[in-house]
């Protein structure tokens, strides 16, 4: 039984064999005769010839708008295009999805979940790509870069993205304050503003973010975890904007210029502030004697007065 089991098997290998090569000799006399491409032969739905072998039946499951498919699972999932359903819904945010694997991956930015960790620092991702375009950073692959700056990126659609700021280009326009924006998950994430939503939800404390960045740098308040530490003196920083400002002690760069004096600061927070003494601009007043300030540091003492 085993030997004829094993016999059916080989002859049914030998017919798939004979099939491929019959399909690879007519596509090489059909190229040949300039008849027709490669890629043509696979995706032009419109074409009357037959590939030998029956190889024309294995997409044969096809929509309304001519792309065929092998599975019929494939081509119900394709349909959702045209339909507009969408059956996964997220219970916490209401956002739905039309594929499970999408959705599960949208979950992830409720459930703070990382799967994928970097071998070398331990940074989690909640993406493979992300996990993939993070390694770059340790290898110092960076393969695309700026004709006009000379800046370089990981990821192409980064640097496209980053060519905007050349051109001016700002696509994405918020409908509500007008407010302009280079990509459109800027402008999603901007309308929160308007809205109100904050979809990163701190499962420790029900504090809720606006920014998933944000509320990363929540979740190590309660880890206690620290990630980014100084090379000359050790010290450690949740955020890589507070190491940043941290290093411009040792290198005592300032590189925030006012225009109007020549100050300079190692913030952007402290030049607005700076350039206030300028304008005149007070934006905190005292609600008591309506005295203004252009710090509300400046505001929380002054409250001393009436307070005692």
């Amino acid at each position: 039984m085993g030997i004829l089991h094993l016999a059916s098997g080989s002859i049914a290998i030998l017919k798939s064999i004979k099939r491929n090569m019959v399909l690879v000799n007519w596509m090489k006399r059909s190229i040949s005769a300039g008849t027709t491409g490669p890629r043509q032969l696979i995706l032009d739905s419109n074409s009357t010839d037959k590939i030998p072998g029956g190889a024309e039946d294995r997409r044969p499951f096809t929509s309304d708008c001519g792309i065929s498919f092998t599975l019929k699972e494939s081509l119900k999932l394709h349909m959702r295009v045209h339909t507009g359903e969408k059956p996964y819904t997220c219970q916490q945010c209401g956002k739905s999805f039309t594929q499970r694997r999408i959705f599960t991956v949208h979950m992830r930015t409720h459930t703070g979940e990382k799967p994928y960790t970097c071998s070398q620092c331990g940074q989690g991702f909640a993406h493979k790509g992300n996990l993939n375009s993070h390694m770059r950073t340790h290898s110092g692959e960076s393969s695309f870069t700026c004709q006009q700056c000379g800046k370089n990126f990981f990821q192409k659609q980064n640097l496209e993205v980053h060519m905007k700021i050349h051109t001016g280009e700002r696509h994405f326009i918020c409908n509500q304050c007008g407010k302009s924006f280079i990509r459109k998950d800027v402008l999603e994430v901007h309308m929160r503003v308007h809205s109100g939503e904050k979809p990163y939800t701190c499962t420790q404390c029900g504090k809720s973010f606006t920014h998933k960045n944000t509320f990363n740098y929540h979740m190590r308040s309660h880890t206690g975890e620290k990630l980014f530490t100084c090379d000359q003196c050790g010290k450690s920083f949740t955020t890589e904007l507070s190491h940043r400002y941290h290093m411009t002690i040792h290198t005592g760069e300032k590189q925030f210029i006012c225009g109007q004096c020549g100050k300079s600061f190692t913030r952007k927070v402290s030049l607005n502030y700076h350039m206030r003494t300028h304008s005149g601009d007070n934006c905190f007043r005292c609600q008591q004697c309506g005295k203004s300030f252009s710090h509300k540091c400046n505001l929380k003492v002054h409250m001393r007065v009436h307070t005692g």
